[in-house]
């Protein structure tokens, strides 16, 4: 893919709004409204793009149904690995004894426990996270927003007690960064501020440690700073990059102890920020091309992952951070596309890559990539022929061969990456130790993948558009999914109900079938008489 300086044209979709600063406003109005109606065509099928002289090896746009992954996922690696042994023990998989170990009905668990047949009478941690697992979040139970424009971001505090939403408007007036309290299961809003600098929509939103602040990055050169509670307190914009050119910063968190943003950009750079003396400190150059995720390895916020368009992972230490020297201090290589998201187990050694090429990557950092695989993963990137912002996911992407030197311990399949940078991300440690990974999808399912067997334990969908963030709460087993359809849906587990079908009818999503209309009329007629 092409470096974002190489000219306007080559720029990403979020940079179409505003084409250039000389733009009068009512130009931008009119493009706005050319967009808002290209998209409404292609995404009703009523244009469909094609992928060049070879259009056999693309999908249309607009598919029926998702992609069948037929290939069963290979655990050889990963069951051999650390992180399998480490996440069976944090999910209660090893904590039973060999009398209990295959006890999964949670009603001979207790029986068990009351019975002191286990250690001290009471659960451990593991076994805890084994029940709560039985009750993982299945369907969608409604929604606690609703925006009139496309949901870019939704995020939790660390302490789970507060829930934040970015959306893109068509109107200034409702591009809003809204606050709700997820203390309980109310989510009440109690806070929303209009976004400043906006140009085509806020990309990325992260809290401070204590949650008191939260910062936003937009198309600009500055991150904006919002206090999450004083609503008289205005956004304070914090300058990254001086320049005129398009600029935009994709992705941005703090550190563990709150003085420091680390962010990522279009112009392939590693941004470090000072809050305390709000000032930029440090400017790497990383990628080739998009920075689209930046995060810490764990609280000691030395270590930093990042992830680009050139399919890329790359690891820094910011104890050796040099503006002169911009060599990381490690490279994770296997995709075969750009990486949209990054998300760290938190424990300094495991990390997970959401990509284009529709796979999750699952990895363990100290076994890095070597030149050759390297230089491999960049060519194949290269060389890729389609547009996901546009395009259907060609049919290659669903079955390609692992490049050699993938030292990735294992990879995970079924979710589709089309459209925007969708994210993916491990379940919350406190209720189901990690267990899990889960993901949006460009054809707005929730998906939730078992880490330890690569199987989709739950594929539902609830939006009808994309989901492009997801969020599980710290502390409850309960999924907040933002997307493109302006909606941020509520997910909780559901027990299996005969009578219950996925196309969400209560929400009025999707009419029924026609054999199940005539079926509850005649239920109806029967139950009347």
């Amino acid at each position: 893919m092409a470096a974002a300086d190489d000219d306007d044209s080559r720029s990403r979709i979020e940079d179409t709004s505003e084409d250039s600063d000389s733009m009068d406003s009512e130009s931008d109005h009119y493009g706005e409204h050319f967009l808002v109606v290209l998209r409404n065509l292609i995404s009703g099928g009523q244009l469909l793009l094609h992928g060049g002289d070879d259009d056999d090896n693309y999908d249309s746009l607009v598919r029926t149904r998702p992609p069948k992954i037929k290939a069963k996922p290979l655990t050889k690696i990963l069951d051999k690995s650390e992180y399998s042994q480490v996440t069976k023990q944090a999910c209660g998989l090893l904590d039973l004894t060999n009398r209990n170990r295959n006890v999964n009905n949670v009603t001979s668990l207790l029986t068990k426990r009351e019975r002191g047949l286990f250690q001290g009478s009471k659960f451990s941690r593991g076994v805890k996270s084994k029940i709560a697992n039985c009750y993982i979040p299945s369907e969608m139970c409604g929604g606690i927003d609703h925006n009139p424009g496309k949901v870019f971001c939704g995020i939790f505090s660390k302490d789970g007690n507060t829930f934040l939403t970015a959306a893109q408007g068509y109107h200034i007036s409702d591009r809003q960064l809204r606050l709700f309290n997820s203390r309980d299961n109310s989510y009440e809003m109690f806070h929303m501020i209009t976004a400043r600098d906006v140009g085509w929509s806020v990309l990325d939103v992260a809290f401070s440690p204590n949650a008191q602040f939260f910062v936003y990055s937009t198309w600009s050169s500055s991150l904006h700073l919002c206090n999450t509670f004083d609503k008289r307190e205005q956004p304070e914009p914090l300058v990254i990059a001086n320049t005129s050119r398009r600029f935009c910063l994709f992705s941005v968190e703090f550190s563990n102890d709150g003085k420091q943003l680390i962010c990522g950009a279009n112009d392939g750079c590693l941004y470090v920020y000072d809050i305390e003396r709000r000032r930029r400190t440090f400017k790497i150059s990383s990628h080739e091309s998009d920075l689209n995720r930046v995060t810490y390895a764990d609280e000691a916020s030395h270590i930093i992952y990042t992830g680009g368009d050139d399919g890329l992972v790359k690891i820094w230490d910011t104890r050796t951070l040099d503006e002169r020297d911009t060599k990381p201090v490690g490279i994770l290589a296997g995709h075969q596309d750009g990486v949209t998201y990054i998300d760290s187990r938190g424990d300094g050694r495991h990390l997970i890559s959401n990509s284009k090429d529709q796979s999750i990557k699952l990895w363990d950092i100290r076994c890095l990539s070597n030149d050759a695989t390297v230089r491999e993963a960049l060519k194949v990137v290269r060389d890729q022929p389609w547009d996901y912002r546009w395009q259907g996911v060609p049919r290659h992407m669903y079955d390609y061969k692992k490049l050699e030197g993938d030292t990735s311990i294992m990879t995970y399949k079924g979710h589709v990456v089309s459209k925007t940078l969708i994210r993916a991300k491990f379940s919350p440690a406190a209720t189901t130790g990690q267990r899990y990974i889960y993901s949006g999808c460009g054809f707005g399912r929730l998906m939730i993948y078992d880490s330890l067997t690569g199987k989709i334990v739950k594929q539902r969908k609830g939006h009808m558009s994309c989901v492009r963030d997801v969020a599980w709460h710290p502390t409850r087993n309960e999924i907040l999914t933002s997307s493109w359809d302006g909606m941020v849906g509520k997910w909780t587990y559901c027990k299996k109900n005969p009578h219950y079908h996925d196309k969400q009818e209560d929400l009025g999503r999707m009419p029924l079938r026609r054999s199940a209309r005539l079926a509850a009329r005649q239920q109806e007629a029967r139950d009347s008489t």
